[in-house]
């Protein structure tokens, strides 16, 4: 079966690092689904304003790497244990395909772009390209009782953040809130613990650097970028 692309969305992540790990923890990320060409029938969305989250399926289109292997070293889990890929979420997968919950914020239905999904929550690089969309049902998708495995070890992980005030001052105002729950989410991979790197990230054209140590992460700088 040959897919292709029907959208590709835009967000702030030019790159992967500083990207959550899962879609919905950072809930203020704003992002657009574009469609392609082919696809902009405002027809094909008939009714789905009725809908506030959507599941999108997507591609691991960054990740550079042929074939899969039956394991994998999640992250959050050290990088030094490892897990069977379909006990996992790790992008290197034998068909790289995602899957992401994000709330539907606005449909645009005629724009010089065609219709337009404005969404947030997402986890998704800026032009990850869009298989499929489909409306979330919480009375069948959303199960509170279910068991996270060995994900459940560290989903409640989050850092103080410090962010001094000539720092804060580069920030628009607008996106502090976010950025601040993006560092609290500890973007580094967790094998990674020497206090004295420097790590960075660029989103909505603002490179952010900075360094963790005992669960403190502080910025040290912030400047804009082109993107």
């Amino acid at each position: 079966m040959e897919i292709v692309p029907i959208a590709h969305i835009h967000t702030g992540f030019p790159a992967k690092f500083g990207i959550p790990r899962q879609s919905g923890l950072v809930e203020g990320l704003q992002a657009v689904i574009e469609m392609e060409p082919d696809f902009r029938d405002a027809a094909a969305f008939r009714s789905i304003e009725g809908f506030s989250h959507l599941w999108i399926v997507w591609g691991f289109s960054e990740n550079g790497r042929d074939g899969w292997s039956p394991t994998v070293r999640p992250p959050r889990l050290g990088g030094n244990r490892r897990v069977g890929v379909f006990a996992s979420r790790s992008s290197f997968r034998p068909n790289g395909l995602g899957l992401s919950a994000v709330r539907l914020e606005k449909f645009v239905p005629q724009s010089p772009q065609g219709p337009l999904l404005h969404v947030s929550g997402a986890d998704l690089m800026d032009g990850t390209p869009i298989y499929d969309i489909k409306p979330y049902l919480p009375f069948t998708d959303s199960h509170p009782e279910a068991a996270c495995g060995f994900a459940a070890e560290v989903f409640d992980k989050q850092l103080e953040v410090l962010v001094p005030e000539e720092c804060l001052a580069q920030i628009p105002p607008s996106q502090r809130p976010v950025i601040r729950q993006l560092l609290a989410q500890d973007p580094r991979p967790s094998y990674q613990e020497d206090p004295q790197r420097l790590y960075g990230f660029v989103y909505e054209g603002l490179e952010i650097k900075f360094r963790v140590e005992s669960g403190l992460l502080r910025v040290v700088e912030v400047q804009r970028v082109n993107r």
